[in-house]
């Protein structure tokens, strides 16, 4: 016989998941009548909770081929293993609609609380789901959701730190490659915008992307072939799989990296070190931002009731695909070098 869930007792007592869960796990917000309903369903389905009280954290990752996703989920596992917390994991399959379906399976679960690793859940269903088990969401939303907490990077801090690596090896021309239009791509096109209007290059810095990235990859790189002198010399892309995107077309097309064009990516993921030349890349903290999602999780469950945020700073990792610019190069030549 199979196992009765967390929705066949809503079904049976004729409400909604959130408040079934709600009402077997006392918590405020449900009439005395629907908890006594919910109850008396529960009984009569023979529902045993699974998760409740077991110690287990719901995580949800929009892509787990994104090896951001999964670099995220092993701080998650490892800052669980020591809480003595275990972990279950729900694929979201880069799809919104299945994303809130799997939100629903973990809550199904009884799960004690769920980490996000995802900006692509509605603010209603985080809402939803906080009002049921702790939730922290890992990533830049839009606005802040009530009742979840939030791990955010400094995304506008690390694409300065790139714009400014690439400024100070002699580029003066460059370009910014993103695929995404979501709050935290966003925040890393503002602060690629805002820290070459602050080094006065702000005409000289163009956006490629969301729309059209491929083929706006390709004029870059043909006008770089060609020897345009107003092409840019350096990219600063959105993440390492746009980053990996540029170092491949650059290769079909036949430009170097970086004797003709530098690229930085961001994540500073396991892909920057598999391909050649390794990826100059901003790092963000993955696993101490699984870490303290875990831990925010832990505060939740042990009584704090007001919404927390940490933001942590990311880090510029130099590697290979970076070089001088004409202006270094340029410099170098005239004094003899």
């Amino acid at each position: 016989m199979e196992s009765v869930t967390l929705a066949d007792v809503a079904r049976e007592a004729g409400v909604s998941s959130a408040a079934a869960s709600m009402a077997l796990n006392d918590r405020p917000g449900v009439a005395r009548g629907t908890r006594e309903r919910v109850l008396l369903a529960a009984r009569r389905l023979g529902y045993r909770r699974r998760g409740r009280g077991a110690g287990l954290i719901g995580v949800i990752p929009t892509d787990l081929g994104n090896p951001y996703h999964t670099d995220v989920i092993a701080g998650i596992e490892a800052e669980a293993e020591t809480l003595g917390l275990g972990v279950v994991i729900a694929h979201g399959r880069r799809d919104s609609d299945h994303l809130e379906r799997q939100l629903q399976r973990l809550l199904d679960l009884d799960v004690d609380g769920i980490v996000a690793v995802t900006t692509w859940l509605s603010p209603h269903a985080l809402e939803q789901a906080g009002r049921t088990v702790p939730v922290v969401v890992i990533g830049r939303m839009q606005d802040a959701v009530p009742g979840t907490d939030a791990v955010r990077n400094l995304d506008q801090a690390g694409a300065a730190l790139a714009v400014r690596h690439l400024v100070e090896r002699g580029h003066r021309r460059l370009a910014h490659v993103t695929l995404s239009t979501r709050p935290g791509p966003a925040m890393r096109r503002a602060g690629f915008l805002a820290e070459a209007e602050r080094l006065g290059l702000r005409e000289n810095a163009q956006v490629i992307g969301p729309e059209s990235a491929s083929e706006g990859i390709d004029l870059l790189l043909r006008a770089l072939r060609r020897g345009d002198p107003t092409a840019p010399t350096a990219v600063f892309a959105a993440n390492d799989i746009a980053a990996v995107e540029v170092l491949h077309r650059a290769a079909d097309l036949g430009v170097e990296v970086p004797a003709r064009l530098s690229v930085v990516g961001y994540d500073s993921s396991a892909v920057a070190l598999t391909v050649r030349p390794h990826l100059t890349s901003v790092n963000q903290p993955r696993q101490e931002m699984g870490k303290l999602a875990a831990q925010m999780l832990r505060e939740r469950l042990a009584g704090r009731d007001h919404d927390a945020s940490a933001s942590v700073e990311p880090v510029l990792r130099i590697r290979d695909s970076t070089g001088p610019g004409p202006a270094l190069s340029a410099g170098a030549a005239e004094s003899g070098v």
